[in-house]
């Protein structure tokens, strides 16, 4: 980048805390430093955010990771870009709510969850909603790695959700739309969280057609990227997925989105301290803290209408609370709303309230952004 050759580090870390924090160690001392480490993992995140700020390294997390660290003041290593759990949980609630013709006064909502840091993310903020909106919520936590979900559904089975919410990983996914299936739950009021909504998840599996997911990014577009990919790499051999024909799909879109963030805060930072310079961990942090992708900024990268704009800044480590649900019709997944923004009346509060908790448990002196 302007004359800056990136070097990166490729982890397989199934899933696995101590291998994530391995991969963190080994990568941080490369070159000269980390610019970003992206986790792929809620439990990583937890592991390495304590460590960001001693090692000067932005922990970037798009869509995912510890919910409160869109506070800025308090996490200055960590962003959220894009959506965190609690965004994606209130996206839901909102398109459940577009579907009950704005009450779930008495409905009955169950959250089958990942027994992971991961999977419990979403559950503050969807008991502020079930208080606010008046529906029950149950929690229903499945063993890693979520093969076994039997009594689970059972329960379901028993209690009768009008609305299950899947906040699922890996194999845990197919075999909660199979459970559906067989309990005659319907899929049409199954949502996934994004790591739940991908080609992978559905494809192959008959009962799949109805279920919903989640995403921060337009799963139905395609833009000047992937031809772009396709002709510098695929078109040599030398793209990462076995087939080019995953050029498109949700996942792979999803991880174009997260390498891309990552070069445009080193980018915006090269702005500010120089062109053609090496930067180091503090000033890559101050470029991820003032990202600004426009529309037109996202043209030109070849992501229009694929996401939607962002702005970050000292105090707004997301940037962006953009997120729309799409359902799978058998053979495509085909978008049934339009963007949702998070609710801020009730998300800020419960942002303010972790982080001022966080910093107060962990002895961090809250910056000012003022």
């Amino acid at each position: 980048m302007n004359g800056v050759k990136l070097t990166f580090e490729e982890c397989e870390t199934a899933y696995d805390t101590s291998r994530g924090v391995e991969c963190y160690e080994r990568l941080k001392g490369k070159g000269s430093g980390a610019a970003g480490f992206d986790t792929q993992s809620t439990g990583i995140t937890f592991a390495v955010t304590e460590k960001a700020p001693i090692d000067k390294v932005s922990v970037v997390t798009p869509g995912y990771g510890l919910s409160q660290s869109v506070d800025g003041r308090v996490f200055e290593w960590n962003f959220p870009l894009l959506g965190t759990y609690w965004t994606a949980a209130d996206s839901i609630v909102q398109d459940i709510l577009k579907k009950e013709k704005g009450s779930l006064k008495g409905k009955k909502i169950a959250l089958v969850y990942h027994d992971s840091p991961y999977g419990k993310e979403p559950i503050p903020l969807l008991q502020k909603r079930a208080a606010k909106e008046g529906f029950e919520l149950s929690l229903l936590p499945v063993t890693a790695p979520g093969v076994e979900q039997k009594a689970t559904w059972l329960q379901i089975r028993q209690g009768r959700p009008d609305y299950v919410i899947l906040w699922s990983a890996g194999v845990m996914t197919p075999t909660a739309i199979r459970e559906a299936q067989a309990t005659g739950f319907p899929r049409e009021k199954m949502y996934a969280i994004w790591w739940g909504g991908s080609d992978h998840d559905v494809k192959g599996i008959d009962g799949a057609k109805g279920y919903n997911t989640v995403t921060i990014h337009n799963t139905a577009e395609r833009d000047k990227v992937h031809d772009e990919v396709k002709a510098m790499l695929y078109d040599k051999g030398q793209g990462a997925a076995s087939d080019a024909k995953e050029l498109g799909a949700l996942a792979h879109t999803r991880g174009m989105m997260i390498a891309m963030l990552q070069v445009e805060g080193i980018r915006a930072a090269q702005e500010k301290y120089g062109k053609g310079k090496v930067m180091t961990g503090e000033q890559v942090r101050w470029g991820m803290e003032n990202l600004k992708l426009d529309a037109n900024r996202l043209k030109e990268l070849g992501f229009e209408g694929v996401m939607q704009p962002l702005a970050t800044s000292c105090a707004n480590h997301m940037g962006s609370s953009s997120a729309r649900v799409y359902a799978w019709d058998g053979k495509d997944w085909k978008y049934t709303s339009d963007w949702y923004q998070a609710d801020k009346t009730l998300i800020d509060p419960l942002v303010k309230e972790y982080a001022d908790k966080y910093a107060k448990d962990k002895n961090i002196q809250v910056r000012s952004c003022s």
